[in-house]
């Protein structure tokens, strides 16, 4: 028979807490990459100029639109904008009495005791002034409206009018020209021209202007004593030019 042991008693302890449980490490990775992302976002909202509206197009350096990008095309090169549009030209509406274009007191320096004759009708007028005595002087205001109610180029019918008259006055049968030029500074296009009745001692100083749509032509006409016309040329234009600029003022106010 044997020895038998003794009970072994142990000394009783509590039991330690379990320790955590460990998290998985692609769930920590996860988490890491997700907080980043976030935080990201969070700048770019704040940056300068984010959260402007979107449909403004964006500039390159070189002050082009960005692909991607359209925006209002511009106007025609050359075209101007309304604002820029220069106002059309102002056209002379109506015309005159024939004879209230020259005041009473250029008549009496002129033409003495005138007798006065007009006619006149829409577009066209004449009022011409004829000295009662023995000395011969003649004054003649010549009106042609081109209207811009009875055509649509009033001022270009008027150019051609005035081109006719200036070829006209180069080729003009019974008269002797002395002296045919273009003058600048009476209306928007003018020409002088002094000129002999042939077979008369009559000489004439004319002066053709136009203004706009219209075309005038004053003539003042005197006797001249034989060989002495060309010497009365300063005279005569210098009286139908003076005639034709007080004309030209009146008709700016029509």
């Amino acid at each position: 028979m044997g020895l038998q042991r003794e009970p072994f008693h142990r000394v009783y302890s509590a039991p330690e807490p379990p320790s955590p449980k460990r998290r998985p490490r692609l769930l920590v990775l996860l988490v890491a990459v997700v907080a980043f992302c976030g935080a990201a976002a969070v700048v770019f909202v704040l940056m300068p100029g984010h959260g402007k509206d979107a449909a403004s197009p964006r500039t390159s350096p070189s002050g082009g639109t960005a692909p991607g990008r359209t925006t209002e095309p511009p106007s025609p090169s050359g075209t101007p904008s309304p604002s820029e549009t220069p106002m059309q030209e102002q056209t002379v509406a109506s015309l005159p009495k024939p004879c209230a274009m020259v005041s009473g007191r250029t008549v009496g320096r002129t033409i003495p005791k005138a007798r006065r004759d007009e006619s006149a009708n829409s577009t066209f007028t004449t009022c011409t002034y004829t000295a009662q005595g023995p000395r011969f002087r003649w004054l003649r205001v010549e009106v042609n409206l081109h209207a811009p109610a009875k055509t649509p180029t009033p001022v270009q019918d008027a150019e051609g009018d005035y081109r006719a008259s200036w070829t006209q006055a180069h080729d003009a049968p019974l008269v002797r020209t002395i002296s045919l030029r273009r003058q600048r500074g009476i209306g928007d296009e003018a020409f002088r021209w002094f000129k002999a009745d042939d077979g008369q001692p009559t000489v004439v100083g004319e002066v053709t202007a136009r203004f706009r749509n219209v075309l005038v032509t004053v003539s003042y006409s005197e006797q001249a004593a034989k060989g002495a016309a060309d010497a009365r040329e300063g005279a005569c234009l210098g009286t139908a030019e003076g005639v034709a600029r007080e004309v030209l003022a009146t008709l700016a106010h029509f």
